[in-house]
């Protein structure tokens, strides 16, 4: 959604880098740069406005002028400002002190009502709630069975005493009025602490359809009135906000289609221009692809900063802690690190939804964007079909898998055997890196990371000095024993101090036939 925002952001913060000092002709490059992007972003004009002259204002002011890195300054100023206009602070749902909490659907027709109501019951019965889906869309062809899917594939409840219209030429009968008065009336017989109410839309703004929309307001006094709209709207998105607001006066904005690749003009300029705050944002067609908006952190994913702390709580919520506990333990008890536990790894990562969307969210994603825009999580279902293709012993131990049983693993999981053989190469690599880690050696390549201290020296890298022998043949003994406990290249213990070799029998070595000549003996 924020892509091509993001772009021109990061290229414009670019030129601020590594200046000790910026003069008033910089901080106005940087400004005008920034009201373009949001401009092309179809952010609203006033929004622009404001945006910018707050951003220029805190720039010239001494935050910036006797900071140690301005450019780092003025990112952070751009970053307070987008959450600013985003809503400020993140908003929780007002419920009820007597049950049952009725929240109310509002929105033009086409902006995904209908597929939110369920989106938010499901997220309601995981927080603990017992939720009630009420079918107040009696206009709109199949709008109550859309709902009853939906609910069906929540597991929650629907009430649809009335059918509604199951084609274009239909005209409406039902009183959705008296539906949401009566579903309200449902769910406190029935004890579900939550109600939502899915109203009818309109393809614009009319009055029947406000009227409508505030007689079930002024019948049912729901506690929260959430306004749907469409992030991928653009400038209009105002105009439509503005109109709600004026009929329901709404309490909360939803954003639908985020994951869209439109500009997302809407999501910066809605909370701003009503004073309402954005609550939910839908990020996929699945009833799983919903979350809480949080301004902080969309500031973040806007300036290609990352949003760790949402991902971390979609592992925490879909991880198998037991699983988890396992591999920990496992881990600590230096075992080997198995097919079997690989799999099991790559089926808690596909719990979590989208790997894409996940990598996304890491810091600089927008760098690597077009790689993640190549990549295909259908690979992920290649590989778990390959590891499935073998047996348990195979899996246990695969560095029995030969040939022959390479071949019968790609023929059963329908791949090429080259996908085979690489997948066990990467495999092979990732269970060397476990083995080191769990050895406290850190992991490979990263600066300052355990095993990589002071003391390890260039040649050794951090390795231990081998004790030398007089003796070839204890020397020649001692080099196989490091060979056969580390699965590495033989060490140096036969070697002098200058790299010159000491004199030794390769016969003491019990190598293979024909290896003498190899070695030149």
């Amino acid at each position: 959604m924020f892509n091509s925002l993001s772009d021109r952001l990061t290229a414009t913060f670019k030129s601020l880098r590594g200046k000790g000092r910026l003069s008033e002709a910089d901080i106005d490059g940087t400004v005008r740069e920034i009201r373009r992007a949001l401009l092309d972003a179809d952010v609203a004009v006033p929004v622009v406005r404001e945006f910018a002259a707050h951003v220029k204002e805190r720039a010239l002011g001494l935050e910036v002028s006797q900071s140690l890195n301005p450019g780092q300054q003025v990112v952070k100023i751009v970053n307070d400002e987008l959450v600013r206009i985003l809503g400020g602070e993140t908003r929780r749902l007002n419920l009820a002190k007597t049950p049952p909490t009725v929240i109310m659907l509002a929105g033009l027709q086409g902006a995904g009502k209908t597929t939110l109501a369920g989106k938010l019951a499901k997220w309601l019965k995981a927080q603990g709630h017992t939720p009630l889906l009420v079918a107040c869309d009696l206009q709109r062809p199949n709008a109550v069975k859309q709902l009853q899917i939906n609910g069906d594939r929540a597991g929650v409840p629907v009430y649809a005493p009335h059918p509604g219209v199951s084609s274009e030429f239909e005209s409406a009968t039902g009183d959705p009025v008296a539906v949401a008065r009566d579903g309200v009336a449902e769910a406190r017989a029935k004890l579900h602490d939550v109600v939502i109410v899915d109203t009818a839309g309109r393809l614009g703004v009319d009055a029947e359809m406000m009227r409508q929309a505030a007689d079930i307001r002024a019948a049912v006094n729901p506690d929260e009135v959430l306004f749907v709209i469409d992030a991928m709207i653009g400038q209009d998105a105002v105009n439509t906000a503005q109109a709600f607001n004026d009929g329901v006066n709404f309490t909360g904005v939803v954003l639908s289609k985020l994951d869209g690749d439109a500009r997302g003009g809407a999501a910066l300029s809605v909370a701003s221009i009503t004073g309402k705050p954005v609550m939910f944002a839908s990020t996929g067609e699945t009833l799983d692809d919903f979350e809480v908006f949080h301004p902080d952190r969309m500031a973040s994913r806007i300036l290609d900063m990352g949003d760790i702390l949402t991902l971390i709580e979609q592992a925490e919520k879909s991880w198998d802690k037991g699983e988890a506990e396992r591999m920990a333990k496992k881990f600590a008890d230096r075992e080997d690190f198995t097919l079997e536990d690989f799999l099991a790894q790559m089926q808690q990562i596909k719990k979590m939804g989208s790997l894409k969307k996940m990598l996304t969210m890491m810091p600089g994603a927008q760098v690597s964007r077009q790689q993640l825009e190549q990549f295909d999580e259908r690979q992920i279902d290649r590989i778990e079909a390959i590891v499935r293709s073998m047996t348990m012993h195979e899996r246990l131990a695969p560095k029995i898998i030969n040939g022959s049983r390479r071949a019968r693993i790609a023929k059963g999981s329908g791949v090429h055997v080259s996908e085979v053989n690489q997948m066990l190469e990467r495999f092979a690599e990732a269970q060397k890196m476990m083995k080191r880690m769990a050895a406290g050696g850190g992991m490979p390549g990263v600066p300052g990371a355990p095993g990589r201290g002071k003391k390890a020296s260039a040649k050794g890298g951090g390795k231990k000095k081998q004790q030398k022998f007089g003796n070839p043949a204890k020397a020649a003994q001692a080099a196989a024993e490091a060979q056969n406990r580390k699965s590495a290249a033989p060490s140096g213990a036969a070697f002098g101090q200058q790299g010159q070799a000491q004199d030794f029998d390769p016969a003491n070595l019990n190598l293979p036939k024909g290896f003498e000549k190899f070695l030149g003996k």
